[in-house]
């Protein structure tokens, strides 16, 4: 098990590859993905069993981005797992480049589903669930969804067959950020009580700081413990966090959810997330 010190070094490594990425692919998402990097970081290096040597190691959980325009991340904590050469990371984007603009599955290892249309995530998620129970397999599978998509009458349905199934296995984690492409979403398209929505659902749920790793790693691991409990039902982790975390011209700005920094943005926000550490 890393050390906290060293999974907030993580964390920081992959906020600047995702500062490098986008502004050498001049476009892309940097919002979320900034946003996201304390729990990416959390799920991959401390809770999620999985094998950057095996891909398709049997035993692995199954980890499924839903919200798929915050690939970068995604992209950029698999080339810090090991997954792939670091260097091609700046291949993002980029005609013939395996790092599409929306993950692929088959085109990277480490890529559990294709996503693109938000909203199809959890469906693709409890299906996956749903068919490693039928196999008798303790396989966790790991959600990570966008609370916009929450908009999505899809994401519903798939909470319903999840809780009727007691799909104890399957976790979710709700980026919680508050904002989408055209503003925020309490202005969008309001989603609040988001909680007692989802529990409405018979789910379980729970709420953490998306940004304190400690606080990541005790909800993450109490979700795996509490799926050994039979008929327990499936868990929702909702984590509040800061869009474009890091860079203070970014944070809580949805006008950087869909926007890569130019070449002088990029060294700013370097130079930031170097004096934060």
């Amino acid at each position: 098990m890393p050390t906290l010190s060293e999974l907030k070094a993580h964390a920081q490594t992959i906020r600047r590859s995702i500062i490098t990425m986008l502004e050498n692919a001049g476009s892309g998402h940097s919002g979320g993905s900034l946003g996201m990097a304390d729990v990416f970081t959390t799920l991959y290096f401390a809770v999620a069993k999985h094998d950057p040597q095996n891909p398709e190691w049997e035993e692995r959980d199954r980890i499924l981005l839903s919200n798929g325009h915050i690939c970068p991340v995604l992209y950029a904590t698999l080339a810090e797992a090991g997954y792939f050469p670091p260097d091609e990371l700046q291949t993002l984007r980029k005609l013939g480049s395996r790092l599409q603009g929306h993950p692929h599955l088959g085109s990277l290892p480490g890529i559990e589903n294709t996503s693109g249309p938000l909203g199809l995530g959890l469906s693709q998620a409890a299906g996956l669930a749903y068919g490693l129970r039928l196999d008798h397999k303790p396989n966790q599978v790991f959600c990570l969804m966008s609370d916009g998509e929450h908009q999505e009458g899809q994401t519903w349905e798939a909470y319903m067959f999840a809780a009727k199934n007691k799909l104890s296995r399957l976790t979710t984690l709700i980026d919680r950020n508050n904002i989408q492409i055209d503003g925020f979403t309490d202005q969008v398209m309001p989603l609040e009580s988001l909680r007692a929505k989802i529990e409405s659902f018979g789910w379980r749920v729970l709420e953490v700081d998306g940004h304190d790793i400690s606080a990541l790693l005790e909800v993450l691991q109490n979700t795996v413990q509490s799926s050994e409990t039979p008929d327990a039902p499936p868990t929702a982790v909702i984590c509040h966090t800061t869009p474009g975390k890091g860079v203070d011209f970014m944070e809580n700005k949805y006008e950087w959810h869909g926007k890569p920094p130019s070449h002088e943005q990029a060294a700013a926000a370097l130079r930031q997330l170097a004096e934060r550490g």
